[in-house]
Formats: structure tokens, sequence, C-alpha cells
């Protein structure tokens, strides 16, 4: 009898040790080594896609790059845009995509839709966490069933794949990689051996049929995809699909895709018939006000090839308990100090006395240096309690010098703004070099300093 060979695998990173160790030298944590057994089984495969294939398999063999065909291949086109625009223009056949998540966050209702909307091509929904009751629930409340789609709740992946023989799906959709187990591997399901192992023969399985495979990952309490690091490595792309479980609005983001950009942006709207995508999110991002206030200012800010208007929220009260906060939301906490630094030292504003609060409205998280003016011009509008024509925009960048910088692609920054119905958009007049502005129907302000932007807005 073959002897079992065991090893510790991190639970944080997925390092490897012969021997347990106290603290990872991979990560840094501590007391994340746990024993897992990886003496495969002495199996026969059910299936050609199996890692632990016995079948003899030709060798291959190094080959000139010039001799190598290549072909387009033909994306599958879905019906929900937010999603095709978020993988590069659609399914590519062959791919695996890891979609993670908050429980809750409405991982499994998107890929529900998904599976209900590919009319025509047979689907496999498999679902180690919920029965075929819970499924079938949710799938009449969103209302587009179709007989394409097949529901399989299964957890091993010996079963699955005799299930996919018979079936031929041409997309897979796993809910979740954590709850599957393969018999060549002895270790509990969701463990770093067996999630190596299940995405391995998924992958494979994939890539040697054509049929897209998704997957639905779990987050740790840190926000990261669990696994841990080892899966994301293994898909070709990681989608992050995030939001407050508290609000309506959903934000679906690229981390990694081998097919296309990895900056790309797609909203929803969570609603009781399930997720309705958001075509013009700039309208959502701006509130529908109707008296002017005073600590508001929109920015015009890029999300991928997407132009986005957001509005910047802030609130500048004096101190009344000592040390000044300074609390951010949706924006770098670090940028919002230098901006006050740079506000306090080359504009003169006394703020160091302040309590500062500032909010980016609808739950967005960004980091285009491009808010930085929208930004300014909030929190001194709230100091000097002066509202911010409603019909303003900024796009600028603000240097420590507390020069107005220029942005990249703000043509398409000042056609959103046109398209929104704003009449006035503040950029840096290094922007005026080479573009021609006069085509558009919106007034463009440009400067060099930031001074002379708030002397035009406040007077």
């Amino acid at each position: 009898m073959a002897k079992i060979k065991t090893s510790y695998f991190c639970q944080n990173c997925g390092a490897q040790s012969a021997k347990w160790i106290g603290k990872c030298p991979a990560c840094g944590e501590w007391n994340t080594y746990v024993e897992e057994v990886v003496q495969r089984e002495e199996l026969t495969p059910t299936s050609i896609w199996k890692v632990g294939s016995s079948s003899a398999q030709v060798a291959s063999k190094p080959k000139p790059i010039a001799e190598i065909s290549f072909q387009e291949q033909q994306r599958i086109n879905t019906t929900d845009q937010e999603l095709n625009r978020v993988l590069g223009g659609g399914i590519v056949p062959g791919s695996m995509v890891l979609i993670g998540g908050e429980p809750g966050i409405g991982k499994s209702t998107l890929m529900l839709q998904i599976a209900l909307s590919l009319r025509g091509m047979r689907v496999l929904y498999v679902s180690g966490e919920e029965s075929e009751q819970q499924i079938k629930m949710r799938a009449e409340r969103i209302g587009t069933a179709t007989s394409d789609c097949f529901i399989l709740t299964e957890t091993g992946t010996q079963n699955i794949f005799k299930q996919i023989e018979q079936l031929q799906p041409q997309v897979l959709i796993v809910d979740s990689i954590q709850t599957l187990h393969s018999s060549f591997i002895e270790a509990g399901a969701g463990s770093v051996s067996q999630v190596r192992e299940c995405t391995a023969e998924l992958l494979k399985f994939a890539k040697e049929s054509g049929t897209p495979v998704f997957l639905i990952g779990h987050i740790t309490k840190e926000g990261n995809l669990a696994g841990p690091k080892i899966l994301e490595h293994m898909v070709d792309t990681v989608l992050q699909f995030e939001g407050d479980r508290h609000m309506t609005y959903r934000i679906l983001r690229t981390t990694k895709n081998r097919f296309g950009s990895t900056s790309e942006l797609g909203i929803y709207e969570m609603m009781g018939a399930g997720l309705r995508e958001v075509s013009n999110p700039s309208e959502i991002l701006i509130s529908q006000r109707e008296d002017a206030f005073s600590g508001i200012g929109i920015g015009a800010t890029l999300e991928g090839n997407r132009p986005l208007l957001i509005e910047v929220q802030s609130l500048v009260t004096p101190a009344t308990y000592g040390t000044p906060q300074r609390t951010s939301t949706g924006f770098d906490g670090k940028r919002l100090n230098m901006l006050l630094a740079v506000l306090e030292k080359r504009g003169g504003y006394r703020l160091g006395a302040q309590d500062v609060f500032l909010n980016i409205a609808g739950g967005l998280k960004v980091e285009d240096p491009a808010l930085d003016l929208a930004v300014c011009a909030s929190i001194l509008s709230s100091f000097e309690d002066m509202a911010i024509p409603s019909t303003a925009c900024f796009a600028a960048e603000v240097g420590l010098g507390g020069e107005i910088r220029a942005v990249n692609r703000v043509e398409n920054r000042i056609s959103e703004a046109e398209k929104l119905g704003f009449t006035d958009i503040y950029i840096s007049k290094y922007n005026k070099k080479g573009l021609d502005f006069s085509k558009f129907n919106i007034k463009v302000h440009a400067f060099s300093k930031l001074e002379d932007v708030f002397g035009e807005l406040f007077g």
C-alpha cells in the first residue's frame, strides 16, 4: 500500500512547506499552516478532462512562432451589455472566468440571469450551495426561464464530469468553487489542495473542449478572493462584484483579463426581478436636487473606456473636540490630506482647525487624479458656504505647488459633460494644446493655477 504523503499549506497565500511553520515566510501571517494530504488515490478517471488521466498523450515539441496558426475567436455575445463590456466584448470560448464578491451581493443572481438569457445554447448551472427548489424560486423571480438551462446540484467533480459528457453543455457555471471536491485529493472541500485540484480539472476541460467556464468564488473577511491567490493565477479573467448590500447599485470590476482591458466597469441596479443594467451611470451618480447646496462639486472621471460624471460631497465644520477629523468615503484619505495641505499652503485657507468629511456619491471608489479639482472646489464651497453652479463640472489634477495639471482623454470627459447638459467645465490650460474645443457646445474654462479657478467660481 502506497504511503500517504502530506504537506503543509498556508491558508492565506497558498505557500507550501514540508513542515509546520508558525509564521508564513511568504505573506507574514501567523498560524495559517494546515496539514493536507497531497498523495492522489489510485482511481481510474471517468473523464478525458481529468487532470489525473492515465491515457497516453503526445509530448509537446517546440515550434517556431511564425509557424503557429492563429484565428480570431468568435466571442459569445450575451444579452447583458455590461458583462460584454467587462469581459472585453463577450465570452471567449474555452476561457475560465472567476467572479468574487461578498455574500448576498448578487453573484448567483447575475450568473443565473446569464444562464437564462443565453437562448439557443445549452447551459449547465452546477450549484453546491443551493437546492434545485431554491434556484427555481430565483429563476421564477427573474422571469426569463428557458428550456436550454439545466440545473445540477452536485459537489463531486467526478459526478459533474459524467453529467457533462452526457449533456455536452456550451457554457458551464459553477457555484461555487469552494464547495467542490475531487476524489483524487483527500483534503476537505475549500482547502488549498481541493481548490487547486478542482480548478485544474475544470481548466483542462475548458481548454480542451472550448467550453467557457464561470466560477463563483468566496471572499475572505479582508475582501480578497478565498482560495487563496492560487485561484486567481489559474483563471483567465477575474471579476469583482462590489457594492453595499443595503444599497441598490452594484459594480462589476475587472482585476485580471487575458482577453481585454483590466480597467473596465459595469454597473447594475438590484431590483426585485433581478439585476438591471445601468446604461448611463452618470445620471444615477449625480443627485437630482432642486436647491443649490454648498459643498457639492461634479467631477469628470474615467473608468476604463467609460467616462463618468460623479458627485463629490464635502462638509467642513469647526473642530469642537480637539483634533480635527479627516474622513473620506470612496476617496483616498492620504490624497485628501495632501489636497487640504495644498489649499492651506498655496491658497491661504485655514483648514487646520476644521473637520473635513468627504463622500463620493453612489458608493463608488475612485482613484482618478482628475477628481482633484472637483474635491478642492467642493471643500472650499463648504468652507465658504457658497454653492457651486449646478451646471459646472471639473476635470483636472492638482499638483503640490497649487498648479492645475492636465489629464488624459479630456475630450471624452467634455463630451460626457455636454451630453448631460452641463454648460461649463474647468480643465487645465495645458490640455488645450493641440486640441480643438470649438466643436463642443459647452464653455471650456482653462486655468493653470488653483487660485484662478477659485477667483472665478467664488469671485
